[in-house]
């Protein structure tokens, strides 16, 4: 899991995410700047036509850091696993050893802007909908196994049963070999989760 800052940080809503970040045109929408980030990396590593597997975990994590200091947010993206990684292995959505016809690519994909509610964010329905795409235009998955919680009255709703019941329905659909790929945008215990 990559978390948007330190634990004593806080997440920060950019205004335009494509006035201030290097991304596919978001209209003037607002975003949230470790996904900004994130994205910023991951799609200049694809345009300049590197390989799946050229960074590694570290390498993304440091430029993610420097994208947003140079931005000026103070925010440090974190890694945390709850088990061993190295985190000099490639930092790798699809593997190269994917086989699209044995194996799915899935995905749960939650942004709460808290809509109506004290301290309603701005960006992060956004967050989830740029995820979306990068995860279907470059990473080639498909629509129908991307299952998608906002809060704004037109997806589910991302409430700890709906939540629940898409993290159990992607872990009793997968077996080896598939990916599973999840994104949380929002507030959490004074952090913002990306992955």
């Amino acid at each position: 899991m990559i978390s948007g800052s330190h634990d004593v940080q806080t997440s920060a809503d950019v205004k335009n995410i494509g006035s201030s970040f290097a991304l596919p045109d978001p209209a003037g929408r607002a975003g949230g700047a470790c996904t900004a980030a994130l994205l910023e990396v991951l799609y200049r590593y694809y345009d300049e036509g590197h390989d799946d597997d050229d960074a590694s975990w570290v390498e993304v994590l440091r430029e993610m850091r420097s994208v947003l200091q140079q931005r000026g947010y103070d925010q440090v993206p974190q890694l945390t696993s709850s088990r061993m990684i190295d985190v000099h292995d490639p930092f790798v959505i699809t593997p190269s050893s994917f086989n699209p016809k044995k194996n799915t690519q899935r995905a749960v994909l939650i942004g709460i802007n808290y809509v109506n509610q004290k301290g309603e964010l701005s960006g992060c329905h956004n967050d989830v909908l740029n995820i979306a795409k990068y995860l279907r235009e470059v990473q080639g998955f498909k629509k129908e196994n991307i299952t998608i919680l906002m809060d704004d009255g037109h997806h589910k709703d991302p409430t700890k049963s709906e939540i629940m019941k898409a993290y159990k329905k992607v872990v009793k659909e997968s077996q080896d070999g598939d990916v599973v790929f999840c994104h949380y945008s929002g507030e959490l215990t004074g952090f913002y989760v990306v992955i």
